[in-house]
């Protein structure tokens, strides 16, 4: 390892969930030139799991972010790096070399070559990542008004040199028309080996961009750029990939007007993150466990009532109290009356995996998608308890905090569909459970209550389940007895 390398250290991105191959830089919280210490949050990510924020492993100053907001990164690759010991002054591996060498001898510009050359391994190019000329080195050189010589990496120098023929370039690197007579000499050709081409140099774009370009698939050379010193912007990738879209879809015939109002009327959001892992879920898990879903209404005046008598209970003071805290623990209950409910499906030993704890569900719809944390051993826990950690969990989803930690490890799940105003629904397992209950609407509905038709207050709930291992007893055993909890909720006492 040189020198510059163990001064420059670099973060990569890590694993943060289990198994996840790549993650969204969502927000960056620092900038190059700032100050980092070790264990201080640099920048937070959305996996295909939640949204989570990377402390930084060490010391030192911001020396490059490798990436732009809203970049998806595959895991183990770097996206900051950090200058651990600023005090030495900006280090410029090739501007020295570079600055000293005669023009007009042409091995001596040549040199330069192997002391980039950790560099451009890395696709990466020098004036572009910040390892150029000293703080004293700011103003660059004119360029030639060549197309190619746009793209050409420039020569860091102390001060700009006088008007000078160019230097001589190799065969293969040199330029077919002579430079304008105001140009400088040109800079140190690399080698083939490290531009993969007989142009003089790649063109030049920083390292988001040219991932931008490879995804929409756009070839950075058929792109004019705009920024500063010829550098290609992310808006120039955008304009090149638009007016390639446009060039496929336009018919010859068809005017470029009516093109443009159908796409202003429609919108294309990439499928990433929580979404992305949320389709594959529900794709594999409806494909692959036959799903089976039952529903019954039940009245549940009395279960409304006593979450009213709760809420001005003082044991509950402060804690969410409401009617889906009843409904959980209802479910919980009906597990235990029922405890071969809570199990999972092991296709690989061919083995069904029954459960004495239950990691409870709650399915909550957040900006990035629906994600499913569970409170762990809920069935273990008091009805104080079990608030405390229902209001936790909603709390910390809408922040979009939810560890992946925290929706790993679920054994059944509760949808609270009836926020939205719905009575029911056939709800989808959530992959490597067994069964999900889904809580509708509470409405004011005639009922026949002791022989008169009454006002009384309604829901539906629908229990989707795994006919592999669950069959329809066992499911409508549990639905039953959660409905009867309901129905009487004093049952949460004399059924325990």
């Amino acid at each position: 390892m040189t020198a510059v390398e163990q001064r420059f250290r670099e973060f990569k991105m890590p694993d943060v969930g289990e198994g996840l191959t790549e993650a969204e830089i969502l927000k960056w919280f620092v900038a190059p030139g700032d100050t980092v210490t070790d264990g201080q949050v640099v920048c937070e990510v959305e996996t295909a799991k939640a949204a989570v924020e990377l402390p930084i492993p060490f010391d030192g100053v911001v020396h490059e972010l490798r990436f732009d907001e809203g970049t998806t990164v595959d895991v183990g690759t770097p996206i900051i790096s950090v200058d651990t010991n600023p005090g030495a002054g900006e280090a410029a591996p090739q501007a020295a070399p570079a600055a000293e060498a005669p023009a007009a001898e042409a091995p001596a510009a040549e040199k330069p070559t192997a002391a980039a050359e950790p560099e451009e391994k890395e696709g990466r190019q020098a004036n572009l990542v910040g390892y150029g000329a000293a703080p004293a080195s700011t103003k660059r050189r004119p360029r030639r008004a060549l197309p190619g010589a746009q793209r050409s990496a420039p020569a860091p120098s102390a001060a700009a040199p006088a008007p000078q023929a160019p230097a001589p370039a190799p065969a293969s690197a040199r330029p077919e028309a002579a430079p304008a007579p105001h140009a400088p000499s040109p800079s140190p050709s690399p080698s083939p080996e490290l531009n993969g081409s007989g142009r003089t140099a790649r063109p030049l774009a920083k390292p988001p961009v040219r991932k931008l370009a490879k995804d929409l698939g756009i070839d950075l050379e058929t792109v004019t750029p705009s920024g500063a010193d010829g550098i290609i912007t992310r808006e120039d990738v955008h304009a090149a990939a638009e007016a390639v879209q446009a060039a496929r879809e336009t018919p010859v015939a068809a005017p470029s007007a009516a093109v443009t109002a159908v796409q202003g009327r429609e919108r294309r959001v990439p499928v990433k993150g929580v979404r992305k892992a949320t389709a594959q879920a529900m794709v594999h898990s409806a494909f692959t466990a036959p799903h089976v879903t039952e529903f019954v209404t039940v009245d549940v005046t009395r279960t409304m009532k006593l979450v009213a008598d709760l809420k001005q209970d003082p044991e509950l003071a402060g804690l969410r109290v409401n009617p889906l805290l009843l409904v959980a623990k209802a479910l919980l209950v009906a597990i235990r009356r029922n405890p071969d409910i809570n199990a999972t499906w092991d296709e690989d030993n061919q083995e069904i995996v029954y459960k004495d704890y239950v990691n409870l569900g709650i399915a909550a719809a957040t900006p990035r998608g629906l994600i499913v944390p569970n409170i762990k051993d809920a069935h273990a826990k008091t009805l104080p308890e079990l608030a405390s950690a229902l209001g936790e969990l909603v709390t910390t989803a809408r922040e979009g905090k939810t560890t992946p930690a925290a929706m790993s490890g679920g054994t059944i799940t509760i949808t609270n569909v009836g926020v939205f105003g719905i009575d029911a629904g056939t709800p989808i397992i959530n992959p490597g459970e067994s069964a999900i209950l889904a809580f509708g609407a509470v409405k004011l509905q005639p009922w026949v209550h002791k022989g008169e038709v009454k006002p009384r207050q309604v829901t539906t709930l629908a229990l989707s389940f795994d006919h592999r291992l669950v069959d329809g007893e066992l499911g409508s055993r549990v639905l039953a007895d959660v409905a009867a909890v309901l129905e009487r909720p004093k049952r949460l006492i004399t059924w325990a």
